[in-house]
């Protein structure tokens, strides 16, 4: 298979969000006659279907639930023109016509890392799908990975904002949601002129660094079938162990939390931090045993 990924900035990589191009345009899994094959077959928990009149300020995880589709699945990607629909669908590699794909960018993203001096291991790589009607919307979120974001078919506004601020996410929401401690920081209207907007369209990338809030509007012209590729990288998964040790003191100090200070890439702290969080779990897998 060609390249997959084409134009990638080593020096950007989970620091800024930039669009590149892909060489994939018009494969074969990605065209709604296969997806309409393909996603119902998919295991159900995979599988997120929600009205697609969202707002920017709706719960992601739980949009399945709290905006129930108004469409059968199958119908809805059928009728996607037609109706308000927002599909997303975790993992679609599980399905052999996905497999080769998420081998091919797994590869690129190794080669990557070892252009930036990490380890070439990305790990937890994972392919998500969104499927949705015109103007359908993705709330704003942070995600535990970094991400690529492929264009395939319809037109999409991704309005992304700079990792780490904590004018758009707090430092403790942050940590919280990285830790899996509660859900998505909330959206807040005054932040809006943080972001910087990307529109793009099929063959089209876009980097969405590591816990950089984001939120996404389809285009009025068409369908829009996108996917990312998620991963975690030697650097993300060092940050992650930092924000967990800075869960673990905030909850200990309590009202002396604030001595805690922040985590950032490239501070020397954050990977003493690191590596701290890594020996008390260390120290406690022989006690849980």
């Amino acid at each position: 298979m060609a390249t997959v990924l084409e134009g990638l900035r080593p020096d950007f990589l989970d620091r800024k969000a930039y669009t590149l191009r892909h060489g994939v345009l018009g494969h074969p899994a990605l065209e709604l006659a296969s997806l309409a094959k393909v996603i119902p077959a998919l295991p159900k928990d995979s599988v997120f279907h929600s009205n697609g009149k969202l707002s920017f300020s709706d719960n992601l995880d739980s949009a399945h639930l709290d905006h129930r589709p108004g469409q059968a699945l199958e119908e809805a990607i059928e009728r996607l023109r037609e109706v308000d629909a927002y599909i997303m669908v975790r993992s679609p590699e599980q399905h052999e016509s996905f497999r080769e794909l998420h081998a091919q960018l797994v590869s690129e993203m190794n080669e990557h890392l070892r252009s930036v001096g990490q380890q070439p291991t990305v790990s937890d790589a994972k392919l998500y799908l969104f499927i949705a009607s015109p103007n359908a919307v993705t709330p704003f979120h942070i995600d535990r990975y970094s991400t690529f974001l492929l264009q395939f078919r319809g037109t999409k506004q991704v309005t992304v904002f700079p990792p780490w601020d904590s004018q758009v996410v707090s430092d403790e929401d942050t940590e919280r949601y990285v830790t899996c401690d509660t859900g998505r920081p909330a959206w807040k209207p005054e932040i809006a002129s943080r972001g910087t907007c990307f529109t793009f369209s099929p063959g089209e990338v876009l980097h969405i660094p590591f816990v950089s809030g984001h939120h996404v509007k389809n285009g009025s012209d068409d369908v829009s079938v996108s996917m990312s590729v998620i991963f975690r990288t030697p650097e993300t998964r060092s940050l992650t162990s930092a924000l967990n040790l800075n869960r673990r003191l905030r909850r200990v100090l309590g009202p002396l939390s604030g001595s805690v200070g922040s985590v950032r890439p490239d501070h020397g702290l954050s990977a003493l931090k690191a590596k701290a969080w890594e020996t008390l779990r260390g120290a406690a897998r022989p006690l849980k045993g």
